[in-house]
């Protein structure tokens, strides 16, 4: 029996659905959003509290700095003041001539001075009038904490997208007779020399292929490729996803069509997720995990693979092999 199917029901469905899924993207990139504006403040907030203490402590400096200044103008008075009382005393030295009271006089006088000038000079010395400088250097070694535990945790999504790395090794039975896999299965490089093989049904004979032993069909995947090479492919057939570097530039394909990549720096490490529930293929620059081109597939129709082509050698200026950086690896750097 044949259950008729209602299109204006499917259709309101989806609709719907279509709906809540913006909604739902609207709020988690809301919430999102005011968390980042919150580290914000907190951060704008501590900076002016340390901004606060370095201006108290220059204002005290700059007071006390403005005190010996007066202390200083008011020594110079004095000074001044006990200079025309000595010059008055020697006028009247010339007038009423009187030794002993001229040389007990002045040498007293000349006495008193010496010592109120050295007592204020050792008051008003502005070396002793200092920025707490140990205190700055402390606030300085405590923000350079902070920043480098920020990128510690920075980019956000490198640890998340970290969290879901596959460990995979790829399947020399598959790889093009060109193709030196190590050992391990975590490289590939290429040779010019045509290797004697066995001629396997999966073997890449056309291009210069391998792919992973391990197949993919739930959840969700990481993999970062160290690809330090003057060419390379990730994945390169009709069918699949493939991000290439040649030329000095990058594009994307998929189903034969290219993507030219707005993008000039040649990174060494790219990374590919693939989620099976989102249905989609992203290649991202692995360091700061920005994206470089994603591919939204919907639904996978079958298994997928990792696949890698290290180029050709281009007369020794490709010589590198492309390198799988593996799930223990990335991990360990958190």
């Amino acid at each position: 029996m044949i259950l008729p199917v209602n299109n204006t029901s499917s259709y309101l469905c989806v609709a719907e659905i279509l709906y809540l899924t913006q909604r739902k993207s609207s709020v988690i990139r809301q919430s999102i959003v005011r968390k980042y504006e919150e580290i914000q403040a907190v951060l704008q907030e501590d900076l002016r509290i340390t901004l606060t203490h370095l201006e108290m402590e220059e204002r005290a400096a700059i007071s006390a700095l403005d005190g010996l200044m007066d202390r200083n103008c008011s020594l110079i008075q004095e000074i001044e003041q006990d200079l025309a009382r000595l010059t008055m005393a020697l006028e009247q030295r010339d007038i009423q001539p009187d030794i002993l009271s001229f040389c007990s006089y002045p040498a007293q006088q000349d006495t008193d001075i010496n010592d109120r000038v050295m007592d204020v000079l050792n008051r008003s010395d502005p070396s002793t009038v200092k920025l707490d400088e140990a205190k700055a250097d402390q606030v300085l070694g405590l923000t350079n904490n902070m920043l480098q535990l920020i990128r510690s945790q920075t980019p956000v999504t490198k640890k998340l997208i970290s969290s879901y790395s596959s460990e995979v090794c790829l399947d020399p039975e598959t790889a093009h007779p060109k193709l030196i896999i190590s050992p391990q299965g975590d490289s590939a490089a290429y040779t010019d020399t045509w290797q004697e093989v066995p001629d396997l049904p999966g073997r890449f004979d056309t291009t210069l292929n391998v792919i992973s032993s391990q197949a993919f069909s739930f959840g969700r995947h990481y993999w970062e490729i160290d690809g330090n090479t003057e060419d390379c492919w990730l994945g390169r057939g009709s069918e699949s996803w493939c991000v290439e570097f040649f030329d000095g530039e990058y594009t994307a394909w998929h189903g034969g069509v290219p993507h030219q990549l707005p993008v000039t720096k040649h990174f060494s490490h790219i990374g590919v997720l693939c989620s099976f529930s989102a249905g989609f293929v992203t290649f991202l620059e692995a360091d700061s995990m920005t994206p470089l081109f994603s591919f939204c597939a919907g639904a996978f129709s079958g298994c997928l693979h990792l696949a890698v082509c290290p180029g050709h050698d281009h007369n020794g200026t490709n010589s590198k092999p492309i390198v799988i950086c593996n799930a223990h690896n990335l991990n360990s750097d958190f």
